[in-house]
């Protein structure tokens, strides 16, 4: 019984060898995987610069049009996929999670990075014209250095030059030291928690007990981070997992329950309801 969507692993998408970094020019990648306009899922960290385009590109179900100065980011395992109308041209980037674990002591290091963190809320950014600028740049020459086979240090540097110069310019709404404190870290391990054991952990003094921390306290840090209780978070959670199972016809709404560890049918039907105001069979006719 297939349980899940396509999940492209290569970063190279169609390329024989296995890669751990792709910077290639949009316009050529899309022509190169015209084919690919299902949903799907990376099990790598993949961005979009738009230098000009029409038409939409929809993440976790939610739908975006398309505009010049514009990045999409997104994180391992988010549903994507896209409809452009063939004027699209810009920067694509797929990097493994690991690539930079050898290069950098701190192995959390992109923990730091909003936008990678695959919240719908950080993955799309309009660049004003200087950043844009920049990161054009940056990107062109990081093509030109790849072609060149350069070293894969320089790859990566400049790489984490382009996300660095993002996260500097792009006027976060917490400061710099918010943003790496220590309520910082335990928000990013719970979501990372939740992740993983969202299946079988919905209440958030379960993952307080894992943060060791009071479920009061972790409550506290997620409105202060991203002004949603920690229950709220895990909830999405459920949800988005339940929708990216429910684009596959093959599995039944029963089954679907199951493999969330929901009692019965019936009782997801109503927590789905309750969440995104349609049954499950509503959604699937609406993303069909």
């Amino acid at each position: 019984m297939k349980i899940d969507i396509p999940v492209i692993a290569n970063c190279l998408i169609n390329g024989s060898a296995q890669e751990p970094l792709l910077v290639a020019d949009l316009a050529a990648y899309v022509l190169k995987n015209k084919n690919m306009v299902f949903p799907h899922k990376h099990s790598f960290y993949h961005f979009v610069v738009f230098t000009a385009g029409t038409g939409s590109h929809t993440i976790d179900f939610k739908r975006y049009e398309i505009k010049p100065q514009q990045v999409y980011f997104m994180a391992p395992g988010q549903v994507h996929t896209w409809e452009f109308q063939g004027d699209e041209a810009g920067f694509i980037v797929n990097f493994n999670s690991d690539y930079f674990q050898s290069f950098l002591w701190n192995t959390d290091y992109l923990m730091r990075f909003s936008f990678l963190s695959g919240a719908l809320s950080d993955c799309l950014m309009d660049l004003d014209a200087q950043t844009f600028k920049a990161i054009s740049a940056l990107l062109t020459e990081l093509i030109t250095l790849q072609q060149q086979g350069a070293d894969a240090d320089i790859l990566r540097s400049m790489l984490l030059c382009v996300l660095l110069y993002i996260e500097q310019t792009q006027g976060h709404k917490k400061p710099l030291t918010q943003r790496h404190s220590y309520n910082a870290t335990i928000y990013h391990n719970f979501r990372k928690l939740v992740d993983q054991q969202f299946k079988s952990k919905r209440l958030p003094k379960e993952y307080a007990e894992l943060l060791y921390i009071t479920p009061n306290h972790l409550n506290a840090i997620c409105k202060d981070y991203i002004g949603q209780p920690a229950g709220e978070i895990i909830r999405a959670r459920v949800v988005l997992e339940a929708q990216r199972l429910l684009i596959n016809r093959q599995l039944s709404i029963a089954e679907i329950a199951s493999l969330l560890k929901f009692a019965d049918n019936s009782y997801f039907t109503k927590f789905f309801k309750k969440q995104t105001g349609h049954t499950p069979e509503e959604f699937r006719k609406l993303t069909s």
